[in-house]
C-alpha cells in the first residue's frame, strides 16, 4: 500500500485537542484525570497529528521490573495511548461516538531497557472508518502500535481493537 504525504486537515475541535495534548502540563492534569497511570510512568506524546501518534515511554524505577526491564503493563498503556489519542483527534468536531478497547494482543521481541516509544501510523484508515459510519452504526478497527527503542529495533507490538459507534 502506498503511502501518501498529503496531510489530512483538521477540524477546529482536532486542532484544539492536537495542542491540549502536545502540551506537556495540559496533558499531565488531562492524564491525572483519566489515566493516572500514564503519569505515574511518565509518558509523553512526542508526535500527534491526523496520520500518527508517538509516545514515549521512559526506563526508570517507575516503569522497571525486577528483571530490569520495562514493565509489560507500562508498555502496554503506552501501546493503548498512542492508539487511543489518535482516535480521540479523529473523532473530535466530528459528532458524539463512544469507544471501547474489545480486544488486546500483545508480541514482545527484545528486552525493553531504554526509552521506548509507541507509534500508531492509521490515521487516515481510521478516519476513512469513522466517516463512513452512520449514527446508530458500530464498526470495529484494530490499530497497531510498534515499540522501537533508540536503536531502531523493534521491542514489543501492540493489536488494540478498538469499537466505535456513532451516536446521535
Amino acid at each position: 500500500m502506498k503511502e501518501s504525504n498529503a496531510q489530512i486537515p483538521l477540524s477546529s475541535a482536532a486542532l484544539s485537542y492536537q495542542k491540549k495534548m502536545l502540551n506537556p502540563i495540559v496533558f499531565w492534569f488531562a492524564m491525572l484525570v483519566k489515566l493516572p497511570s500514564a503519569v505515574f510512568w511518565r509518558m509523553r506524546i512526542k508526535k500527534l497529528d491526523a496520520e500518527k501518534c508517538a509516545v514515549s515511554l521512559p526506563f526508570s524505577w517507575r516503569t522497571q521490573n525486577p528483571f530490569k526491564s520495562i514493565y509489560f503493563a507500562a508498555m502496554a498503556g503506552a501501546g493503548e495511548l498512542s492508539t487511543g489519542a489518535l482516535c480521540q483527534l479523529a473523532m473530535s468536531g466530528k459528532g458524539k461516538f463512544s469507544m471501547l478497547v474489545v480486544d488486546f494482543r500483545a508480541e514482545y521481541f527484545k528486552k525493553a531497557n531504554n526509552k521506548i516509544t509507541f507509534t500508531c501510523n492509521q490515521g487516515q484508515e481510521l478516519a476513512k472508518l469513522l466517516e463512513s459510519l452512520a449514527v446508530g452504526e458500530a464498526d470495529k478497527l484494530t490499530m497497531i502500535s510498534s515499540g522501537v527503542n533508540p536503536q531502531g529495533e523493534e521491542v514489543a507490538k501492540f493489536y488494540v481493537t478498538w469499537s466505535f459507534k456513532r451516536k446521535a
